[in-house]
């Protein structure tokens, strides 16, 4: 029979914690041993008052169960101690810097080093790509305040630095849902010796566009319009324009679209593709079409196999509308001067089996036929074709441009073989997926790299299938040039994790540190309490220790339940002779 639970008792053990923590330094690292407490709550009959104390301190302390007994260590002294122990060389450079603090696991002690150094050595002075290391390291563990401090730093140093420095910190700002911080920073980056903007100029674009702040965005594009440091502005401007064709205002998009020219940019296949899109899916055919004869004179001039996506998205567009006769018309016009077919491929086309458009479908797919065969056939348009019917779900079309580019001769491009797997594992046919690495790209001497592999793990994770995922790590192994990377590991923890296979993951996690790649709090958080959930009080405490050792600190409900978890061992039992007995024991031994 259970004890049940006491409120006397409890209200009788939290003096005398507050009697053993009073004597008990509030700086000191040691820990404070707690089984007396455990065994006074014992003998007074109620393990329930125990656990009821624990869940009370669980923000304050941290439980750690070792050699027999368990310790309390205070929760916010828990990173005031960095350990420094490196070897300083005798002359030091900034690539030597760099290395050793991405060799850190724990940012603070990272930050500590790179303070260190000017110190150490008088004669020495950080450049751009140590603090391009520092700025990554303190931006990836989001402490901003810390980062914001060395940006300050590399301002004032005047070192010159790159753009990548910036997409960092705006990036990390953004995650922690500082816009303006992050807008702050890119209007003062004139102030460091940075001389190209492009790449933190189309990132601050592409977060505001999805935080749905498209004026500010729009006003940012136009102040930076002509000015020499970005020196790219079509890929902000395509951003525009797709979030514009999203939110079903394809008017506006064409209206930008019109004024690139006065804007000094210059529309790519990316700008046709994604403005004619919007304007099928919004019913505006008469000015995609327009649309269209505009491309013929402005990027089609040398007859691009990849343009065949824009083409098909008109095409396809007025054969849903019953245009059947208007789409074959234009089909004519894009195969002479768009795709600038010789007359002999052209006239090998034969359209009457369209039957007047009463079978749409077998229509669009005599129409992607000419495309492809009706001009000069080249593994662009079929790698675009192929792509383009995969990403719609059109797997059993898109099979068939793949089996005719390797009938051709052609041998797929990765690009192709991605995004079939992708095809395949939104379906959830992860079998298939595999059989394509396995077997058909083995047939066809193409050999997947770590983007493709992480595309299959991932759809294998989401399927439910992490343990057949996780047989991969050792066959990327032994392919010659195809590294595990931090993604790599991170969707197979994550997948474990979901699935409950906690110990699993705890190997894989192993693993991940011992290549140096640190994962996010999050992961920690879910490992931790799925142990705990497991009974594994002793494997979670390990992990707790590693986070702490990165300077990462736990949510709270990671502490609750690893404190839970051990107490609750403890009520589970029968408070008998027995029990006390067996506590008893633990207590000589330590």
């Amino acid at each position: 029979m259970k004890t049940k639970l006491q409120p006397r008792v409890q209200i009788d053990l939290l003096p005398a914690l507050e009697r053993m923590t009073a004597s008990h330094s509030a700086m000191s690292r040691a820990p404070l041993s707690i089984n007396k407490l455990f065994l006074s709550s014992i003998d007074q009959k109620s393990g329930a008052g125990a656990l009821c104390l624990f869940r009370s301190m669980a923000g304050q302390f941290l439980l750690f169960p070792r050699a027999g007994q368990f310790f309390l260590f205070p929760r916010c002294k828990l990173n005031v101690h960095i350990v420094m122990n490196i070897r300083w060389p005798r002359l030091l450079t900034p690539i030597q810097l760099s290395q050793i603090l991405r060799s850190q696991k724990n940012p603070s002690t990272a930050l500590q080093i790179f303070k260190e150094a000017k110190d150490k050595y008088p004669s020495y002075h950080h450049n751009g790509p140590v603090y391009a290391t520092m700025i990554g390291i303190l931006g990836n563990s989001g402490r901003i305040t810390e980062m914001k401090e060395v940006i300050d730093q590399m301002r004032e140093d005047s070192c010159e630095c790159k753009d990548s420095v910036f997409v960092t910190a705006i990036k990390t700002y953004a995650s922690a849902g500082l816009i303006s911080e992050a807008v702050s920073l890119f209007k003062n980056i004139p102030k460091f010796n940075c001389v190209n903007w492009t790449e933190s100029f189309n990132t601050l674009l592409h977060i505001m566009v999805k935080e749905s702040k498209l004026e500010a965005a729009h006003r940012i594009f136009l102040e930076n319009s002509y000015g020499w440091e970005v020196k790219s502005r079509i890929r902000a401007l395509n951003l525009l324009l797709d979030a514009l064709c999203q939110r079903k205002r394809s008017d506006l998009a064409l209206q930008v679209f019109q004024e690139m020219d006065y804007q000094n940019c210059y529309p790519n296949r990316d700008s046709y593709q994604i403005l004619m899109r919007g304007l099928c899916e919004d019913g505006r055919l008469n000015e995609a079409i327009h649309l269209l004869y505009s491309m013929f004179w402005r990027i089609s001039q040398k007859g691009s196999g990849e343009d065949i996506v824009v083409y098909r998205t008109l095409l396809d567009a007025l054969c849903d509308n019953g245009q059947v006769e208007e789409a074959l018309e234009i089909l004519g016009k894009i195969l002479r001067k768009g795709l600038k077919a010789p007359k002999r491929c052209r006239h090998r086309l034969d359209f009457s089996q369209c039957n007047n458009g009463e079978d749409i479908e077998a229509t669009k797919h005599l129409i992607n036929e000419a495309l492809i065969k009706g001009g000069i056939p080249s593994l662009a348009s079929y790698t675009a074709m192929a792509v383009d019917l995969y990403d719609e779900g059109k797997t059993g079309q898109a099979d068939k441009v793949l089996n005719e580019t390797q009938e051709r001769g052609y041998r797929p491009s990765l690009r192709t073989y991605e995004a079939k797997v992708t095809a395949l594992c939104r379906e959830g046919r992860g079998g298939e997926a595999i059989n394509v690495i396995e077997r058909e790209m083995v047939e066809g001497n193409s050999v997947p790299n770590v983007r493709l592999y992480n595309v299959l793990l991932k759809g294998l994770c989401d399927a439910g299938n992490s343990a057949i995922a996780v047989g991969y790590l050792k066959k990327m192994a032994e392919q010659v040039g195809c590294v595990a990377n931090q993604e790599t590991y991170g969707i197979l923890v994550d997948g474990l994790c979901r699935e409950g296979r906690f110990v699993e993951a705890s190997k894989v996690l192993e693993e991940m540190l011992i290549k140096s790649y640190w994962p996010p709090v999050a992961t920690y958080n879910m490992l931790i309490r799925g142990l705990c959930f497991m009974g594994r009080q002793y494997e979670a405490v390990m992990w707790l220790e590693e986070m702490v050792s990165q300077d990462k600190l736990p949510e709270l409900s990671v502490w609750s339940s690893l404190v839970t978890s051990v107490c609750c061992n403890m009520i589970d039992v029968d408070f008998s002779c027995e029990t006390f007995n067996k506590l008893a024991v633990v207590h000589n031994q330590s």
